[in-house]
């Protein structure tokens, strides 16, 4: 590997973790002063318009055979249906929370894949990952009890998002056609986009005349940066790395994320919130690192 992919790939991955550190935050403010739906609505024409128009500029065209159109569909679910429930949940929750509970997608990718993909794969430290995983989200859960009934039913809604997320990921896996990663972003927001036209008319607030500066800014960092370049980014790092090294992320992302919303908005960080995140953190860990490093054990047993 030369310095110059080196670098990229150094870039790319930093701006992954960035972007997802940032982006519960972000959702939080880009929803002040106007309607979620509308501010969703917005931010997604922003990212459908660049990724149409660099997928153009790139590729010079979007593919529409039956299979293209089977992936969009499926990335389309996870961005309507996924992004519209972790908007109207981020009101009740702290953003940092937010990220906590989307550390669990590994986990939950896992298990559709044992069921949609045959994999066979689920051994004994995945089950104990999974359970430590569930035990921190059960304290998460009864430290939201305390605080009401929209707190509980904000966790819940970016629970079902995490869940849709990591089913259109591993139904993508199962339609095995070889888009490049910028196309299948496009045509996902694509196929979207009518879905989030008819949201906002149907139930959508009206757009006010003037924006908070603060909410202008989130939804065009999000348009941008949380649409097309994150995606963009995780694709190139997951075609370059090896997916233990990249999942590496969902460890740091939760933890920079809650810090992110203490210092930038204030939200308080529980000791449950704390004693969770460390179950579920430790859980990812179990699942994803086990056999890694037993096997370095073993390799320096042997050297």
């Amino acid at each position: 590997m030369n310095t110059k992919n080196t670098t990229l790939i150094i870039i790319a991955y930093l701006a992954m973790i960035i972007i997802w550190s940032t982006t519960p935050l972000a959702i939080k403010w880009s929803s002040q002063g106007i309607d979620f739906i509308a501010g969703l609505s917005v931010r997604m024409f922003i990212g459908a318009s660049l990724a149409v128009l660099l997928t153009l500029f790139v590729h010079k065209n979007i593919p529409m055979h039956q299979k293209a159109r089977k992936v969009y569909q499926a990335s389309a679910l996870a961005i309507y249906g996924a992004m519209m429930l972790v908007y109207w949940g981020a009101q009740f929750i702290p953003s940092g929370l937010t990220s906590v509970l989307f550390g669990l997608s590994p986990i939950i990718t896992a298990a559709f894949t044992l069921f949609l993909l045959s994999s066979d794969s689920f051994s004994l430290n995945k089950i104990i990952g999974a359970l430590m995983g569930l035990i921190g989200l059960a304290i998460i859960f009864i430290d939201r009890i305390s605080l009401g009934e929209q707190a509980l039913l904000g966790i819940i809604a970016v629970l079902c998002s995490v869940t849709l997320h990591s089913w259109s990921a591993v139904w993508i896996k199962r339609l095995n056609e070889p888009l490049p990663a910028l196309i299948v972003t496009a045509g996902g927001l694509l196929y979207s986009m009518p879905l989030f036209a008819i949201s906002y008319f149907l139930f959508g607030d009206p757009l006010p005349e003037q924006l908070p500066s603060r909410t202008l800014w989130s939804i065009i960092y999000l348009g941008v940066m949380g649409s097309v370049v994150g995606f963009v980014s995780y694709y190139y790092v997951l075609s370059r790395l090896s997916p233990s090294t990249v999942a590496l992320a969902t460890l740091i992302t939760p933890i920079s994320a809650l810090f992110l919303g203490k210092w930038f908005n204030h939200e308080t960080i529980t000791d449950s919130i704390v004693l969770g995140t460390i179950c579920v953190l430790s859980g990812l860990i179990i699942h994803q690192y086990y056999d890694f490093f037993t096997k370095k054990i073993r390799l320096m047993k042997k050297g």
